[in-house]
């Protein structure tokens, strides 16, 4: 079974171009599958049937997993035996159900303006560290990157001049986005006077780079993000991508229109974008309930007591 796991998700790297963030937790769902067989003393892997697709269903449930993750654990599993039967002519595909769990919408968390404003408006630190901090962080916001993106940003991918960098996205997909002036001014402050000292000497075509000139990890600018969240005083749990969703949000909040924005994030369908819609529904409706003058939690007492005022 690991074989054809293997076999399965080399597949996926080599043909369907999968990221290699994507194949790691493919890899990561496919082992819950193989946890469930040993733990039903279950070896031959083909006896999937029915009742065992809604047992393993029930044990991702029970391990408090959430219906965007159980749904990716389902569409591994699916896509897995669908590659055995393929290969092999033979799988227990008539026993795999092929609907997934329903999906709650759940709106993105963000950053507000003001929040981002004390983020991206630190004192400055005089030293090569913090040019590099403040020069992702203000360019994580001004293009909505994934942080995936930002840490594999090669100096190559910059246009400095014109304004813009060339980010590679999900399954090598490249894609165009605008650099704010802002974001221009810091990245080259940070080309000039700090990625030398970091770079010692050593080629490298990243673009950001650690004390030791190796090019910069999620992990280490997640360390970065959450140091300078802290200086900014933001109570709120933070994460890189609060970033990105707050890009989005703010840049529609200005009159962006919709495509624009997905072709700057990109988002291979619109539909994925149009969560932010709802966040913008949502902050009106807010809006609404706190400064519409009919609100209608007014109490029959108050009523009567502003009534009596004009008798």
């Amino acid at each position: 079974m690991q074989e054809l796991m293997d076999e399965y998700l080399m597949m996926l790297q080599v043909e369907s171009g999968c990221a290699a963030n994507t194949l790691v937790a493919y890899r990561r769902d496919l082992r819950k599958l193989g946890d469930f067989f040993q733990q039903e003393g279950i070896t031959d892997f083909q006896s999937l049937s029915k009742p065992l697709w809604v047992q393993f269903l029930n044990s991702l449930k029970t391990a408090g997993l959430s219906s965007s993750s159980i749904a990716r654990c389902l569409a591994a599993v699916r896509g897995f035996y669908k590659h055995i039967a393929l290969s092999q002519g033979s799988g227990p595909l008539e026993g795999i159900i092929k609907g997934t769990p329903k999906q709650w919408v759940q709106l993105p968390k963000l950053l507000s303006e003001v929040e981002v404003m004390r983020l991206l408006n630190l004192p400055a630190m005089n030293h090569r560290e913090d040019r590099r901090d403040a020069a992702m962080v203000e360019l994580l916001y001004a293009t909505g990157l994934r942080v995936s993106e930002l840490v594999n940003l090669e100096v190559a991918h910059l246009n400095l001049d014109v304004g813009f960098l060339q980010a590679s996205g999900k399954r090598d997909k490249q894609r165009i986005v605008p650099i704010g002036d802002k974001a221009r001014e810091m990245v080259s402050e940070y080309l000039l006077s700090a990625r030398p000292a970091f770079a010692k000497k050593r080629p490298s075509s990243a673009l950001f780079l650690t004390r030791l000139g190796r090019a910069m990890s999620r992990q280490c600018f997640w360390k970065i993000l959450k140091d300078r969240t802290v200086r900014a005083g933001i109570t709120k749990p933070i994460s890189p991508h609060m970033l990105r969703h707050s890009f989005a949000t703010h840049l529609l909040d200005h009159g962006a229109d919709l495509r624009s924005v997905q072709m700057m994030l990109g988002h291979a369908s619109i539909a994925t974008t149009q969560i932010y819609t709802h966040v913008e529904h949502t902050r009106l409706k807010k809006v609404h309930d706190s400064y519409f003058p009919r609100k209608q939690r007014q109490s029959v007492k108050t009523l009567n007591s502003d009534a009596k005022k004009f008798e």
